[in-house]
């Protein structure tokens, strides 16, 4: 993807007329145009020759943004608030000529005030110097006219054209009815002198203009502040670093660091660049990516990523990721990337935008006409044309989705909660199914000792002196649990000889002349005596989803350490929280059945899918999409297949490079509960959008009617050009506004939480497209998962129900497919097929 800024844009309009231009490039598979960030996106072969001249034949400028070597500090250069400073002067200047235009025409004339003696009775002289003033005023704000009169030209009206047309209509006017007061005063027609003065609409004009300058101002301070969240990541980019070259530490700038380089971080000191400590250890605060406050111990070997801050101890590191391949800069282009996206319901808007102006303009011009027809002077017609042109606002259509968008974003990011795009962002929302993995998302991914049950005469201290001593040779998983609660406690290891690992999960050793063996029941059951309530004991273990370890010495058991990989402490809750969404959770795991239920139940979910091998999770989330919409959560390489058939993959605590690509949202701790927080910000995202256009359509619906002057047989109400500019600039900064509500927004909060409509379970509908086949040669969950693998990969396959205890594979069809052909995909699986019906 391809990033310009694009500059001219000044409406809804404008950017759709880009977008438009672009997507008629051949090569151009997509473009999206942010009005908001004044940049655009594009994907696809076209040069950026190419792209550049077709913004710049549709009346716009247009520039690549930075190459490879671009700092943040460059980034932050381009969000830097420019525009209101010279919206600012642009208004000073205009209001101090407004106040004396609006001292002679109003003051004056309908209050009564002193004016000079000069101009006292001088009609003309006042008519002049109204003409000068609302003129200056008129060149102050040219940009008005230029890009205005550039988008007739182009045949690309914008939000300018209505305002120049509104403002040249009441200049003009008034010029026209100058020279005619000054024709009547020649020849003594005092009722026409002051008839004409009465049409005078110098003020109209100037102030059109000066109101839509204030709404510009607050539109883009407002609108710079919903780039905040980008520019704080941005300023948290060191700009410089201490690196060790030829035997010497200098300060360098950070663009100049290289992979490879060692630098050295001090106490207090923020880290430069991701790299992995190869001297010392710290406490190192990374609430700068993650949201998580708490200090996280770092040493030899961890990794280290830029922006988080060295607390306590002086750390040497190796650069592993610089320039724009650190973690922050791959925060900061996810937020940028999400901004300049465009959300499916932005289309709306976007269509909306495309014929608004020509609209309004036509409106206008019927308005101004009709009220000719029925008898109203030309000044009173022309005077309802100007209000419909005034108060119309495309800006307002414009804005309602990318403000939302970025401050959503924003939010999301100075929380770990990270949206790839803004569809992903609006998505997310929408989600009916949370599939979790087991492994590293419901559970710590590490396996721990949970229970010491020793036998009797042995102590727990014993038991885990002897397990320790016996386990530190295995490179088995489950022995680094042992040597973890060993080393936590700080256990002497004792050295053994002998060491062995036997086939069937068992280990044996020499340890003072008494032989020490440990593994699984059935291992162990084959070596020596295991009482029954010992066993009884291991089995109920085995239920809650632990792995039951046996120990025994010199041929006589001395206990059992259960291992297991636990759930992290707020999974149960994320969960719940999920749960009181309306949303369906379902955990996939290789388990088996027993472990995977015991799992579940602890987690709280509401339906397990056990057996699951690596390669089959895609084809259960296809499975589960035909149910609802899908969002997969995972951390791992074999998640990335599922994570990207689902309809929102999540990348849980920033997990591998692979599962991040795949994702849609990234989550940079490794809290379940971030999941529901997203769902959560999703949802008021798009709450906060529909609040928008609501807004925008309903206050054009009634602004337009009410300025053509539609109520005015039916209640008098009539609307004076000024209040409907003022009106005009107030919609644009009430939706900015309302956006930026969304910064107060607590994504943590769940007790607002509504429930959409929840899923249904998962249950095979016999519409006449089912066949049952009979399978002999199913043992367990993993045999299940094979054959539901291999029927699902047929493509007139949707879905299959398989059960090794019945024997069964229960077959739902999309399409007609021949007996032999299903027979042939089970038998190639090693398992007989008994029958098909």
């Amino acid at each position: 993807m391809e990033q310009y800024t694009v500059t001219g844009m000044s409406c809804a309009a404008c950017s759709t007329r880009v977008e438009k231009a672009v997507s008629k490039v051949s090569g151009v598979t997509s473009c999206s145009v942010s009005l908001l960030t004044n940049s655009m996106s594009v994907e696809g072969t076209a040069s950026p020759q190419e792209i550049v001249a077709a913004v710049e034949a549709a009346g716009y400028g247009a520039s690549r943004k930075g190459g490879e070597h671009k700092s943040t500090a460059a980034d932050a250069d381009v969000l830097a608030d420019r525009e209101t400073p010279k919206l600012k002067r642009r208004l000073i200047a205009s209001v101090g000529f407004l106040i004396v235009l609006m001292y002679l025409s109003m003051g004056h004339m309908m209050w009564g005030w002193p004016l000079p003696a000069r101009l006292e009775g001088n009609h003309i002289a006042m008519g002049l110097l109204q003409l000068l003033l609302s003129g200056i005023i008129m060149v102050i704000n040219q940009k008005f006219f230029i890009s205005g009169f550039q988008g007739l030209i182009h045949r690309a009206p914008n939000m300018d054209t209505l305002v120049a047309l509104g403002s040249m209509a009441s200049f003009v006017w008034s010029v026209y009815a100058l020279f005619a007061m000054t024709d009547a005063q020649l020849h003594g027609d005092s009722d026409a002198v002051m008839t004409y003065m009465m049409e005078f609409y110098f003020e109209s004009a100037a102030m059109i203009l000066t109101l839509i300058t204030v709404g510009k101002m607050l539109e883009a301070r407002s609108k710079g502040k919903t780039t905040d969240a980008l520019k704080q990541l941005m300023q948290l980019a060191p700009k410089t670093a201490v690196v060790r070259r030829d035997g010497a530490e200098a300060a360098v700038p950070i663009e100049q660091v290289r992979k490879g380089d060692f630098f050295v971080v001090r106490p207090g000191e923020s880290i430069p660049v991701d790299g992995v400590i190869v001297e010392g250890s710290s406490a190192v605060n990374e609430s700068a990516l993650t949201g998580e406050s708490i200090p996280v111990d770092k040493n030899v070997g961890d990794s280290v990523s830029a922006a988080t801050v060295n607390q306590s101890g002086y750390l040497v590191c190796e650069a592993t990721r610089v320039g724009e391949d650190t973690t922050l800069s791959q925060i900061i282009k996810m937020v940028s990337d999400a901004a300049a996206t465009k959300a499916p319901i932005a289309k709306v808007a976007d269509r909306v935008s495309g014929v608004f102006v020509p609209a309004v303009i036509a409106i206008a011009v019927v308005t101004t006409a009709v009220w000719l027809l029925v008898g109203q002077t030309f000044a009173f017609a022309l005077a309802r044309g100007i209000s419909v042109l005034v108060i119309s606002c495309p800006c307002a259509l414009g804005l309602a989705t990318p403000v939302a968008i970025m401050v959503g974003s924003g939010k999301g990011a100075r929380n770990g909660i990270l949206f790839k795009t803004a569809v992903s962002l609006e998505e997310t929302g929408k989600t009916q199914i949370v599939a979790l993995d087991k492994t590293g998302t419901i559970t710590s991914g590490e396996p721990t000792v949970t229970d010491l049950i020793p036998a009797d005469g042995i102590s727990e201290q014993e038991l885990l002196m002897l397990a320790f001593a016996l386990e530190a040779k295995s490179e088995h998983p489950l022995a680094k649990a042992v040597l973890q609660e060993a080393q936590r406690r700080g256990l002497q290891e004792f050295a053994v000889t002998e060491f062995q690992a036997l086939p069937g999960n068992g280990l044996t050793a020499a340890l003072d002349g008494e032989r020490l063996i440990g593994g699984s029941m059935a291992f162990i059951g084959d070596q020596v005596s295991i009482p029954q309530e010992i066993q009884r004991r291991a089995e109920l273990l085995a239920e809650e989803g632990k792995t039951p370890l046996l120990f025994a010495k010199s041929g006589v058991l001395i206990g059992i350490i259960a291992v297991a990989d636990v759930i992290k402490k707020d999974s149960p809750q994320a969960v719940r929280e999920l749960q009181n969404m309306g949303i369906r959770v379902v955990m996939l795991t290789g388990d088996n059945e027993r472990t995977a239920q015991a799992i579940g139940k602890q987690a709280g979910v509401d339906e397990v899918i056990a057996g699951v091998l690596p390669d089959g999770k895609e084809s259960v989330i296809r499975s589960l999409g035909r149910q609802g919409k899908v969002a997969m959560v995972g951390d791992g390489i074999n998640d990335a297949p599922a994570l990207t058939r689902a309809d929102i993959g999540i990348a849980i605590g920033a997990g591998t490079d692979v599962a991040i690509d795949a994702a849609d949202v990234v989550l940079m701790k490794s809290r379940l509960s971030d999941v529901p927080a997203a769902i959560r910000l999703s949802r008021a995202t798009l709450r906060n959008i529909h609040q928008n256009l609501f807004w925008a359509f309903f206050y054009n619906v009634i602004g337009i009617p009410l300025a053509a002057g539609v109520w005015i047989p039916l209640f008098g109400w009539k609307l004076n050009p000024m209040f409907a500019a003022a009106a005009m600039s107030l919609s644009s900064v009430s939706v900015v506004t309302n956006a930026l509500r969304l910064n107060l927004f607590q994504l943590r909060d769940s007790s607002r939480d509504k429930k959409i409509r929840q899923a249904a379970a998962s249950v095979p509908q016999d519409d006449g497209m089912q066949r049952t086949i009979k399978i002999k040669g199913m043992m367990c969950e993993h045999c299940e998962a094979r054959v539901r693998n291999a029927l699902e990969a047929l493509p007139e396959v949707s879905q299959a129900e398989v059960s090794h205890k019945k024997g069964t594979a229960v077959v739902s069809l999309n399409a007609e497919v021949d007996n032999d052909k299903l027979k042939q995909a089970v038998e190639e699986q090693m398992y007989q097929v008994l029958s098909i019906r």
